[in-house]
């Protein structure tokens, strides 16, 4: 029971770290036949700021075309502060690898479909994400590449 009231995790600080929209085809793009293709990137990253202070960026980088046509690329990084003490390394990466970026991604969401909309275009609305899957895909990847290094 002691080990539960050590441990502690709460959110400092949530914001958008960096964000860009890019209409390079307007205004033709907007007498085009609406058949988009959608391409979705999403990557997290994790920087240490200080001894229990954690700095945790979910960066999603949407490009939409119209044939060959790009009809729209927007890139937003949503960040957050977490102060995470009282975890064990094996319950902190997941910490921050699953719940962390499982916390940003609604406020991200938020921001893709603003500026799709701003843009005049439909709002982007993201599909949900399973951070957990992506982890143990990652985990996965990172065990692979140690495997396969020469020693």
């Amino acid at each position: 029971m002691a080990d539960q009231a050590e441990k502690q995790f709460a959110i400092q600080k949530l914001y958008v770290k960096d964000v860009s929209f890019e209409t390079p085809n307007s205004p033709n793009i907007f007498t085009q036949r609406w058949e988009p293709q959608v391409e979705f990137n999403l990557a997290s990253q994790v920087q240490n700021l200080q001894e229990h202070l954690y700095e945790v960026v979910l960066t999603v980088t949407i490009t939409v075309k119209i044939k060959e046509m790009t009809a729209y690329l927007v890139e937003a990084a949503q960040a957050g502060i977490f102060a995470i003490q009282g975890f064990s390394q094996e319950e902190l990466e997941p910490l921050l690898g699953i719940y962390c970026p499982s916390i940003l991604f609604p406020y991200v969401r938020e921001v893709v479909s603003d500026l799709s909309l701003k843009g005049g275009f439909m709002p982007m609305l993201l599909p949900p994400v399973n951070f957990e899957a992506l982890y143990a895909q990652k985990l996965q990847q990172r065990a692979g590449e140690t495997q396969s290094r020469p020693n």
